[in-house]
């Protein structure tokens, strides 16, 4: 049993927590633009926190569900309805066979995170489900879904039907996952300072802390590209390629800056001027185009612990969503 794709979104991809390993083969790890997002939607649902998940954009898909099934959607909130009603975003709901989930409204964010009980069913490439566009590879034929995609469901032995009210095409299951401080303060993003940072001049040191950065349109899944008061370096400098990943800031010949994202390429060539904490890059991934950027510089050990939280926190919210599950199901 599956659910298919009526009508598609701007751009729906499968992902997971990315394809690590392989940056030496020049095979970038892609994967889920939130983290944190993606690894909750699976938790609420029963799943492993590194299960498939499809990523939307707005606007986003029509899809008619073959089966009853428990799904949730966390992220962005666009506004998520089944059958024209209104189903709440970070929260597992059950949904009746033959019913349609539609996004019709951006309230807030950039993308979101669909994830169904058991998981999807098919096949990983290089240890990941996640889509590979540039190879088109990985996820689902390596490309965005498209009408008429149907995509299977891992088989599993609850009885959704059970769950279900008379009459009713859901029903939202009482455990929800608050996220008010996870995104708290949304354009404020903490960073280390990156291996050229003592390179900048004072000046350009000074507008880089306390100035805004404009998210530009071009930006993608691969790099946001911003745009705010130029920067220089206080002298020349060549460098050989090296390894870059998610959340490094680079400067440009220009002197403005790039955020490098999910999709970035596994070496770079311009200076690295700060990197984004990695507790920090959902944040980063929920902003929209023209959307504003703070840089909040941190140290290490202040990252380290952020990002120990976060890891703890979801070990925790993991148990407490199994044992939910259960008892309802019991």
């Amino acid at each position: 049993m599956a659910f298919s794709i009526i009508k598609p979104g701007l751009l729906d991809t499968i992902q997971d927590m990315g394809r690590t390993g392989f940056g030496n083969w020049g095979i970038n790890p892609g994967g889920a633009m939130d983290s944190y997002a993606a690894q909750v939607a699976n938790l609420l649902v029963g799943n492993d926190k590194d299960e498939a998940v499809v990523e939307i954009h707005f606007p986003g898909p029509q899809i008619l569900f073959e089966q009853n099934t428990l799904i949730s959607i966390t992220g962005a909130d666009f506004s998520p309805t089944v059958n024209d009603e209104v189903i709440p975003c970070w929260q597992p709901v059950v949904v009746r066979k033959n019913t349609v989930l539609h996004f019709p409204a951006l309230v807030q964010g950039s993308r979101c995170y669909l994830s169904v009980h058991g998981g999807y069913c098919m096949q990983k490439w290089l240890n990941s489900y996640s889509t590979n566009l540039k190879a088109g590879i990985g996820g689902w034929e390596g490309r965005p879904l498209k009408k008429g995609d149907e995509l299977p469901f891992n088989e599993n032995t609850i009885y959704f039907a059970g769950l279900l009210k008379e009459e009713s095409n859901f029903e939202v299951l009482p455990w929800r996952v608050n996220t008010e401080k996870v995104y708290q303060y949304p354009h404020e993003v903490g960073f280390i300072p990156g291996n050229e940072w003592a390179l900048l001049t004072p000046s350009s040191k000074k507008n880089f802390l306390e100035n805004n950065f404009l998210i530009h349109p071009s930006s993608d899944r691969m790099g946001y590209q911003l745009k705010g008061n130029a920067l220089a370096l206080s002298q020349p400098l060549e460098m050989v390629s090296s390894a870059i990943s998610a959340g490094t800031v680079q400067l440009l010949p220009n002197g403005q800056l790039i955020v490098l994202m999910a999709d970035h390429q596994t070496t770079g060539g311009y200076p690295r001027i700060a990197h984004v904490v990695s507790a920090h890059l959902h944040k980063l991934a929920q902003l929209r185009p023209s959307d504003c950027i703070q840089f909040r510089m941190m140290d290490i050990d202040a990252a380290e612990q952020l990002l120990a939280a976060r890891e703890k926190e979801l070990h925790i919210l993991q148990r407490a969503c199994l044992d939910h599950l259960n008892e309802k199901v019991c």
